[in-house]
């Protein structure tokens, strides 16, 4: 099902997004705001970006992601952004930051009205926060006027200054509608700056591209072609892991001779007889490793702080001490076990490994657990007749389905 969106015209957007992309290139940023024949583009450079594209009979595209605030590519359940679009979306720049979950929101307008697919309005997309400064005049001469004092590093120290910074910004705006932009447009505008120095020619060569010269017009691209198939996420990222940590519930351990004695496991038992929260030599130790990462929970009698040492210092001894012991008992056929229970009393030591399943005493909460790409890591490093069954559910391809 499809929703309508609340955006300016798809004429005003351009002219915005052109003015930005000239003024910046002017002074040495060609590659924040710009336009190319594909379209506009803005790359902030840390991980947001955003795209709007013309074509013929007063249609465009707006699509793009943002690193912090497009929950909607990690949506649990997830959601396919691109249902119900319209064929003539550009499908082969699409397809790829979709399968990526680097798809944050995709707009299109056609017969005069934006669409999108419809999600709650309580999942955050992005949009706002990645091309917010051309969604209204008014950002968009806010984000002129940083032009100047950010980008341009030259303070407006006096409201004197500040208005004609402001009177410039908004002939620029004026004239970038009415297709009329001049190299003294960007002189009123950023000619005051110094380092970086306004570049006239770069400027208007950038506007030219953006079609807001005299005889310029914006680039349109060609109608796309809906792909035959493509791979439409299924599984949330979230889904997919609890359905590997389902099968690992369920999975039996494969029979695989005992580790070695090793100076490793007594180093272990003895540190955590010594901390014993009791002093009668009895402490439990639960913890998950892999090659990447631990994590560990509180058993029965948990290894206790002594004195006044720092908060985390317990901690950071415990996990050197099981990957070493991780190390030693590491066999290049079955490989290294993933969760360990080590029970201590005052003269003996019970443990227990698992290399396959994910133990009934080991807290499940649904959302925390082994990394899928560590444990494939763990996988490949074993000989094939020690993998369990789970394994294939490691594949990516597991969370697609053809759409």
């Amino acid at each position: 099902m499809l929703t309508d969106v609340d955006l300016p015209a798809p004429g005003l957007l351009w002219t915005r997004w052109a003015a930005l992309a000239a003024s910046l290139t002017g002074i040495g940023y060609p590659d924040v705001w710009y336009v190319d024949e594909r379209g506009g583009h803005h790359d902030d450079h840390g991980g947001s970006w955003a795209r709007l594209a013309l074509l013929d009979g007063a249609r465009a595209v707006l699509f793009g992601y943002d690193r912090d605030h497009s929950a909607t590519a990690s949506a649990d359940p997830p959601i396919d952004l691109l249902t119900g679009a319209p064929d003539w979306l550009p499908w082969d720049e699409l397809a790829g930051p979709a399968e990526a979950d680097r798809l944050g929101f995709v707009v299109w307008h056609d017969q005069g009205r934006w669409s999108r697919c419809r999600y709650s309005d309580g999942v955050a997309d992005g949009l706002v926060d990645v091309v917010g400064a051309v969604l209204s005049g008014e950002n968009t001469l806010r984000e002129l006027d940083d032009v100047v004092e950010e980008w341009g590093q030259h303070p407006l120290p006096t409201p004197a200054e500040r208005d004609e910074v402001r009177e410039a910004a908004e002939r620029l705006l004026t004239a970038a509608v009415r297709g009329e932009v001049t190299a003294a447009a960007f002189e009123r505008l950023l000619g005051r700056l110094t380092e970086p120095r306004l570049d006239p020619g770069a400027a208007m060569a950038a506007a030219g591209r953006g079609g807001i010269t005299a005889g310029t017009r914006p680039p349109r691209i060609a109608p796309g072609e809906r792909p035959p198939m493509r791979r439409v996420r299924r599984l949330s990222r979230g889904e997919h892991d609890r359905l590997v940590w389902g099968a690992m519930h369920e999975a039996d351990e494969l029979r695989r001779p005992a580790p070695p004695a090793t100076g490793e496991l007594d180093a272990l038992a003895g540190w955590m007889r010594w901390r014993s929260p009791s002093g009668d030599g009895r402490c439990t130790v639960l913890a998950y490793a892999d090659a990447t990462s631990m994590s560990v929970q509180p058993g029965e009698h948990p290894p206790a702080r002594r004195g006044d040492e720092p908060p985390y210092q317990a901690l950071q001894e415990l996990t050197e001490l099981v990957r070493r012991l991780r190390h030693a008992e590491a066999d290049p056929r079955y490989g290294r076990w993933l969760f360990l229970r080590v029970e201590t009393t005052g003269s003996g030591v019970r443990i227990e490994r698992r290399y396959d399943s994910w133990p009934g005493w080991w807290a499940d909460d649904g959302v925390s657990g082994p990394w899928r790409t560590n444990l494939e890591e763990e996988m490949d490093a074993r000989a094939r007749a020690w993998r369990p069954g789970w394994v294939r559910l490691l594949d990516p391809a597991i969370a697609y389905r053809p759409g």
